[in-house]
This record gives C-alpha cells, sequence and structure tokens, in this order.
C-alpha cells in the first residue's frame, strides 16, 4: 500500500490536509499529515524530517506530497524515506545554500496585490477554521540555507494552482521548469490553497501518480 506523506506550508499545520486525507483513504491509501515543529524558533531541518520520518514509520512505498513551502522539506524527507515520488503542490521547490527567505527573490516572485491572497475559493466556515489554526513560523529556519548539495534524483511532479493570488501560475511553470525541469508540469483549478479547496480534485491526481 503507498502511504502519502504530506507536508503542510508556512503558518499551517497537519489539519490543512485532512480533506485531501479523507479522499486519499477512501481510496485506499495510507496518509500522515504531521505538524512540523517550525513554529519553533530553534527548529531545526533535520527536526522537520524526523517528525515526517516519525509518523511514516516502517513503510516503504511512500509519495511525499508538499505543498507552497512544504515543498522545501519534499526532497529532504524524500531522501530520508527512499520515497518513489516527490510531489510539488504550488512549492517552493529549493537550490543548494538557498535560504527559505531568499527563495522568492530568486524565482522573480512579486506579491500579486490580493486581499486574500490564500483562502479566496476555500469556502466561508472553512477558510474562518484554516485562519484560528494558523501557527507561527519560525524566523531561524528562514534564514538557515537548504542543506543539501543537491537535489535527489527521485522523480518528481510539481502541481500548479492555477488561480493562485499568492504564488502567480507563471511563477510556479517558471520554477517547476528551471528547477525540476518540468516543463508540462500538471494544474488543477484552484488558489494557493487547492488542499482545502480542491480536495477531492488533489486526492485524485496525487492517487494518479502512486498508480
Amino acid at each position: 500500500m503507498t502511504t502519502f506523506a504530506l507536508i503542510h506550508g508556512s503558518g499551517d499545520g497537519g489539519w490543512a490536509w485532512h480533506l485531501v486525507q479523507q479522499a486519499l483513504q477512501e481510496r485506499g491509501y495510507a496518509t500522515v499529515a504531521p505538524d512540523l515543529p517550525t513554529d519553533r524558533d530553534d527548529a531545526t531541518w533535520d527536526d522537520c524530517v524526523e517528525a515526517v520520518a516519525t509518523e511514516v514509520g516502517s513503510a516503504s512505498d511512500v509519495v511525499v506530497v508538499g505543498h507552497s513551502a512544504g515543498g522545501l522539506f519534499v526532497p529532504l524527507v524524500a531522501t530520508r524515506l527512499n520515497a518513489r515520488l516527490q510531489v510539488f503542490v504550488a512549492g517552493l521547490v529549493p537550490q543548494p545554500g538557498e535560504t527559505a527567505d531568499e527563495w522568492f527573490d530568486h524565482v522573480g516572485w512579486t506579491p500579486t496585490g490580493s486581499a486574500d491572497p490564500f483562502y479566496h475559493d476555500v469556502p466561508g466556515e472553512l477558510s474562518t477554521q484554516a485562519m484560528a489554526r494558523e501557527r507561527p513560523t519560525s524566523a531561524t529556519l528562514g534564514e538557515t540555507p537548504w542543506p543539501r548539495s543537491a537535489m535527489p534524483t527521485i522523480p518528481a511532479r510539481f502541481i500548479v494552482t492555477t488561480q493562485d493570488r499568492f504564488i502567480a501560475p507563471t511563477v510556479q511553470r517558471q520554477v517547476a521548469a528551471t528547477r525540476l525541469g518540468l516543463t508540462d508540469p500538471d494544474e488543477i483549478e484552484s488558489g494557493h490553497c487547492a488542499n482545502l479547496s480542491r480536495p477531492v480534485e488533489l486526492a485524485g491526481i496525487l492517487a494518479g501518480f502512486a498508480e
């Protein structure tokens, strides 16, 4: 059985994946979506990887999925778990020595000016819950260079969120092409938080990758 290791983005927790987990479990997959210790200012890259590895346990067939800033952890976790696939959902694909804070300038990101860059297409009650569950993010981790000397050779997929008001789809496609060599990434018609606005559709895409 494939286990999906689902990694949340900045300010989120594992709860952000609960609807995708439900949809994947209904399809017969195992899932984990731990809270990373990114709310601790003393947290390290290794601490965050360990949080995922502990939840995955002895599972041997693993697909690692990261949303937004969770993408920074995808290659680290995938390497640790010898995963068969790494997936970035509107993800921050890292480069060796780059910090999370530098990533945005390096890829040419600019604010879209949206009053609601994250939850504009998420149902009202769900977006209220998401905002109530927001967690602080370690400033130290954001300033610490990504620790690997190279990206792993594990196959990768990128899912572009085509209605994204936080990371423009053009930027996402550029990141997929220049950092992963993917010139034809997958797409989902959603805002930045497809895991909340289009969870069933997103789960279907992920399941398709596993199959």
